[in-house]
């Protein structure tokens, strides 16, 4: 192998390893809070924004998952496709790189608690183990509990809109 080949596979084995852990060289921890709350809340919502951020948060402390941002962020098949290669237009969302900097320096919205999930709002899932505690930026918040323990499903709470920028 030539050494500018050696060296390209060398740096693609490197991008593969990175990508592989869901934590590219290539982005910095509120880069991927960043493209999480982007990708996943209505841009015009720093409630919502805040919401995602602070699922994304309960999962990088709960030791369930990657202990950093860009790991959960990139981890398959748990947030949006792409979420991590995608183009992003921040035009389109003048709180995001706010609200990413208020829930890496610990601001959390007070009515996550310590859920780790949310799907659209919209959806209706049939399982008995979800335990909702927000709507917001076009999502359902909930945390998973014993299906033995739950006597019934809880419905969607209200859109909530409590935080201000």
């Amino acid at each position: 192998m030539t050494r500018t080949r050696t060296a390209l596979h060398l740096a693609g084995a490197g991008v593969a390893l990175a990508l592989l852990a869901g934590c590219g060289a290539r982005h910095s921890e509120l880069e991927c809070m960043e493209r999480a709350m982007y990708f996943e809340s209505n841009r015009s919502s720093y409630d919502g924004m805040v919401a995602v951020g602070s699922v994304v948060m309960n999962r990088v402390e709960s030791g369930q998952y990657p202990r950093s941002v860009c790991g959960v962020v990139g981890q398959r098949n748990q947030f949006a496709p792409g979420v991590m290669s995608q183009r992003m237009n921040t035009r389109t969302a003048p709180m995001l790189r706010q609200a990413a900097q208020s829930v890496l320096r610990g601001q959390r919205h007070p009515m996550i608690g310590d859920a780790q999930f949310f799907h659209t709002a919209s959806y209706r899932a049939s399982y008995n183990n979800m335990h909702y505690v927000l709507t917001t930026g076009g999502n359902a918040f909930y945390e998973r509990r014993n299906p033995a323990l739950v006597t019934q499903p809880v419905p969607l709470p209200p859109v909530e809109g409590i935080l201000r920028q």
